[in-house]
């Protein structure tokens, strides 16, 4: 009972002094070539030296007096000091498996208790000649024992000397953990080495925020782009990014889809993007300069706004004389047929440049003048204007108002966006299909859904289909005399009403747009009794493009 003790008194020293290393080790996935355990504290750190080690500017350490306090500075010296040590030589092969080490314990307890047998018989003390044995053997442990904790008080840094059978065993064991304990360290400095290096030579704002949005560590480009000091260190970024869409965008961020583009704080002729990634109870902040960007888009929306609107009368005046011709009594028939198809183009280039003009009209607006829609009302004459455009499919199309509900946005707008959603469910329906249109309140806010059992779509279309003049059959859609502008024109009109774009398909079975206002556009004109019963649509990850994010220079 006491070598147990003095066994276990062994292993719990042991583990108090390996347990530091082992949970200041660092998770890196697929960096690494083995699994490395990490403490949930330091979960998910690739970089340390948050106290100024790895600012190209050393920020100013933290004095035990200042009311903020690094909680990884050791973390780096530790590492630092992991490295800087010779890794310990590895043993020679040990051809001893462990069986055999415990069997040599067992032959010299057996070969001490028949010696002592022996010599008890021979004295007529059979009991008292075991009894020493037994002593004798425990001695030996205890001397064995001792060596082995003489031995872990240096570190393991150190061959294990020879101990008995199953003590060598265990001594062996440790001594290779550690040896492999301080390769991963030396591998992990390396990696933490690279990262920061390249996270230093990064052009792009990287700031590392801890739950309470105070600033951990930052790199070169943040001091440059955003004017940060050393006495930053430990202040919310709320307080030092003085600006207001930036705070509510902040709030509110959950992807770095979420991103947000917004004039410079500091130089109002400098752009910025910004995007926020949740990793643990921490955030990464990264701030792009986009100003040139900014720029190039803004030539671009200019050029075809004023392209668009010069080609206006000059096509005004061929539509004109086209017609004029067309309804000449005399004309031959075979020109008539060439002016028919003239009058077709231009009204379809027609199309295109008032779609041009509405999508320069919307990107160059920043805010939309906002008032009470009546969306039963507005849903209604959709309805109404989608029966007339259905003449010529005879398809079957219901529209149910689930709720009551009014929304604040443009009318204008959002007729136009929607009614686009519903007559592209009719036109690439087969005749005689199916054509649903339901507006219903859910948790999050308000829900418009069309529905519909046509062609459907390919998963490789979904994440381009809001793209001006993306075309999933180039054919198909100018047979149909669309332009390629619908759906980019409805993402523009949705970001600018708050809402969220989701598509549902599955090729040869039908489509499903969800459009989701959120709750602070809706206005409570009606409480929907069946509004706590309703849920978002459940869709498969497999066959859904989710729409949400800010429309960019190609949609």
């Amino acid at each position: 009972m006491s070598q147990s003790k003095s066994q276990s008194n062994s292993a719990s020293k042991l583990g108090r002094q390996s347990d530091m290393p082992h949970q200041q080790q660092l998770e890196v996935g697929e960096a690494v070539s083995e699994q490395v355990t990490v403490s949930e504290e330091n979960k998910e750190r690739l970089i340390d030296g948050f106290d100024g080690a790895t600012t190209a500017t050393p920020l100013k350490k933290v004095t035990k007096s200042s009311p903020y306090k690094n909680p990884y500075s050791n973390l780096y010296q530790n590492l630092s000091d992991t490295n800087s040590k010779n890794i310990i030589e590895p043993l020679p092969d040990n051809k001893n498996p462990r069986a055999t080490l415990l069997w040599s314990d067992f032959k010299w307890l057996v070969i001490l208790i028949l010696l002592g047998a022996l010599l008890g018989h021979y004295m007529n003390a059979l009991p008292w000649g075991i009894i020493v044995a037994l002593v004798l053997y425990y001695v030996w442990r205890l001397y064995s024992v001792q060596q082995f904790y003489g031995w872990m008080s240096k570190s393991l840094t150190l061959p294990p000397p020879e101990l008995s059978g199953s003590m060598t065993f265990m001594a062996n064991q440790l001594y290779e953990s550690k040896r492999q304990e301080q390769m991963t360290h030396q591998r992990m400095m390396g990696l933490i080495k690279k990262i920061r290096s390249s996270l230093l030579a990064l052009q792009d704002a990287v700031i590392l925020l801890d739950k309470d949005d105070s600033l951990e560590w930052w790199n070169q480009a943040a001091e440059t782009l955003l004017a940060l000091r050393s006495q930053d260190q430990g202040r919310s970024i709320l307080d030092l990014i003085d600006a207001p869409e930036f705070k509510a965008y902040y709030v509110d961020a959950v992807s770095p889809n979420d991103g947000l583009r917004m004039r410079s704080w500091r130089d109002y002729e400098r752009f910025l993007q910004c995007e926020v990634t949740h990793f643990g109870t921490e955030k990464l902040l990264i701030i792009y300069d986009v100003t040139r960007l900014h720029h190039l888009e803004q030539m671009r929306k200019d050029f075809v706004g004023n392209v668009s609107h010069e080609l206006r009368t000059p096509l005004t005046v061929i539509m004109g004389y086209i017609e004029t011709f067309s309804d000449q009594p005399d004309l031959d028939p075979k020109w008539r047929r060439g002016f028919s198809l003239m009058t077709q183009q231009t009204v379809r280039m027609n199309q295109i440049i008032n779609d041009l003009l509405l999508l320069s009209r919307l990107e160059n607006e920043e805010s939309i003048q906002s008032e009470r829609v009546d969306m039963p009302k507005l849903l209604t004459r959709i309805f109404d204007d989608a029966q007339a455009y259905n003449k010529d499919y005879n398809h079957l199309i219901d529209l149910h108002l689930d709720s009551q509900q009014d929304i604040y946005g443009a009318e204008g707008y959002l007729h136009s966006a929607l009614l686009n959603l519903v007559t592209n469910a009719i036109k690439y329906t087969p005749k005689g299909g199916e054509v649903r249109i339901t507006w219903q309140e859910v948790k999050e806010g308000c829900l418009f859904t069309v529905s519909d059992n046509g062609i459907g779509i390919a998963d490789e279309h979904l994440d381009r289909l809001t793209e001006r003049f993306y075309r999933v059959d180039g054919g198909r859609s100018r047979s149909t005399g669309g332009t390629g502008l619908g759906l980019a024109i409805v993402k523009h009109v949705l970001y600018q009403h708050e809402a969220k774009l989701t598509i549902e398909s599955v090729e040869g079975k039908g489509s499903k747009f969800h459009v989701l206002f959120p709750r602070r556009r809706i206005y409570h004109r009606v409480s929907s009794k069946s509004a706590a019963k309703l849920k978002p649509p459940v869709t498969d990850n497999n066959n859904v493009q989710d729409l949400q994010d800010k429309p960019s220079s190609n949609s």
